[in-house]
């Protein structure tokens, strides 16, 4: 596949980087020359210095013979002014454009993304806001990911010193006929797992778990922790994100406060949002969060644009004794080390923009992508179509390459955890671990003889 990249900022710089560790044909347009000198140091891709938005520049890029264009500027009329010439240079190409604007978001949903010459629109705060609403609904994981329209969930899940799976193998994990999970992967010291039977959970491992929507508390309850619901949020910072999670927990009847430190932004929140608490005032000041009892909530969000106070606010929610603690960190780099110091819960909206651009760039019928952390592994759900080469066939027979494992199988409402027996039909959804190093192979196995898309 060749992919054209429009913007090096890190959205663009990551997705290319990403594609370029993959070995895929990656062209990347910028105007910064800084910007793309550091293209050029760290990855194998084509660069271009240009306007994104100038036929001439596309042109320049051979945008005739891409597959797919991703426009991830920082500016929405550039995005959206690309995507408009790309239609034209190049109608066959998957055209994929980040938009921030709240006004154009709205017209999109009112008349359809065609209007706007957007095949798919990618908006990385609202993909945040939707992953912390995950969060809020399973507040004992780590991560939360949903697949096949939320009928399988992929959890990370921290293990306690107190919990009775800890120095048990993965046979005695999940014992024949029990619980319908399945643990694909363990992050142990910045590594990933794929466990094998003779493997066993330690503490402070992050078990990532594909389970069953219906099987969630169970399972949870089984790993020794505990999900109590949340009934009392607090978020530092009304933008965006912030207002999006604030308002949608309080339709879930989660008792919800905002801080914010501009006072215009406070005045729009107060007319903008139902039944929300909005206090006028600087997260970082360790007096204020006392005086509103921080220490109190179930959750404490930092979601302000300055990510090292977003990191300081969540380490004094913590200090205060909230139950859970959030920050927003812009910089992709920088979201495995914040959790060293002890933040569960870190999320990104780059992070974010990344992981949804990626589900577009996978052959075959790939319907939903979720990396992991560390970007060196992932989950796919594809469909599977009748000539690819896991259909018709137990799964012991399928020639899976070491390194990725099938984790699920969704026929109709039916979830699976599949064993060596199992069959996978034509139609059947597949949720797929992989790491990235055989991402070939799998995709190799999975396409078929005239590729779907």
């Amino acid at each position: 596949m060749k992919v054209l990249v429009l913007g090096a900022g890190e959205v663009g710089y990551h997705t290319a980087l990403r594609l370029s560790r993959e070995g895929q044909n990656v062209v990347l347009v910028d105007r910064s020359s800084q910007a793309l000198r550091k293209v050029n140091d760290s990855m194998d891709v084509q660069t271009l210095m240009g306007e994104a938005s100038s036929p001439r520049i596309l042109r320049e890029s051979g945008i005739d013979q891409v597959d797919l264009v991703v426009a991830v500027t920082d500016s929405d009329e550039v995005n959206l002014q690309a995507c408009r010439f790309a239609r034209l240079l190049a109608p066959a190409a998957t055209r994929v454009a980040r938009i921030r604007n709240v006004d154009y978001l709205e017209f999109i949903e009112d008349e359809g993304q065609a209007t706007l010459d957007v095949d798919v629109v990618i908006n990385p705060e609202r993909e945040v806001a939707n992953q912390i609403i995950e969060f809020l609904a399973i507040p004992a994981a780590s991560s939360v990911t949903d697949f096949a329209d939320g009928q399988v969930k992929l959890l990370g899940l921290r293990l306690p010193a107190t919990s009775p799976l800890v120095g048990k193998d993965m046979s005695q994990v999940r014992p024949s006929g029990g619980l319908p999970f399945l643990v694909v992967a363990i992050e142990r010291a910045g590594q990933v797992i794929i466990p094998r039977g003779e493997d066993y959970l330690r503490v402070n491992d992050l078990a990532y778990v594909v389970v069953s929507e219906n099987a969630i508390a169970d399972v949870v309850a089984h790993f020794g922790l505990s999900n109590e619901p949340v009934r009392n949020l607090v978020v530092v910072g009304g933008g965006a994100i912030g207002s999006a999670v604030a308002q949608e927990a309080r339709k879930r009847g989660i008792k919800s406060r905002i801080i914010e430190k501009d006072q215009q932004r406070c005045e729009v929140l107060v007319d903008s949002l139902k039944d929300v608490l909005v206090l006028n005032g600087d997260g970082t000041d360790l007096t204020l969060l006392e005086e509103e009892n921080v220490g109190a909530a179930d959750v404490f969000a930092a979601m302000t644009q300055d990510e090292e106070s977003n990191v300081l606010m969540a380490l004094l929610g913590k200090k205060l004794g909230a139950k859970r603690t959030i920050a927003r960190v812009a910089h992709l780099g920088y979201v495995p080390m914040v959790s060293t110091l002890g933040l569960e819960l870190v999320v990104s909206p780059r992070f974010a923009a990344v992981s949804a651009i990626l589900r577009y760039l996978r052959k075959g019928k790939v319907l939903n992508v979720a990396s992991l952390r560390d970007e060196g592994a992932e989950v796919i759900e594809v469909e599977a179509m009748p000539t690819s080469g896991v259909v018709g066939k137990p799964l012991a027979d399928v020639k899976m390459p070491s390194g990725a494992l099938v984790a699920a199988v969704i026929r109709g409402a039916e979830v699976m955890i599949p064993s060596g027996n199992t069959v996978v039909e034509p139609g059947d959804h597949l949720l797929i671990f992989l790491l990235r190093q055989v991402l070939g192979k799998v995709e190799k196995l999975l396409t078929v003889s005239l590729e779907f898309f």
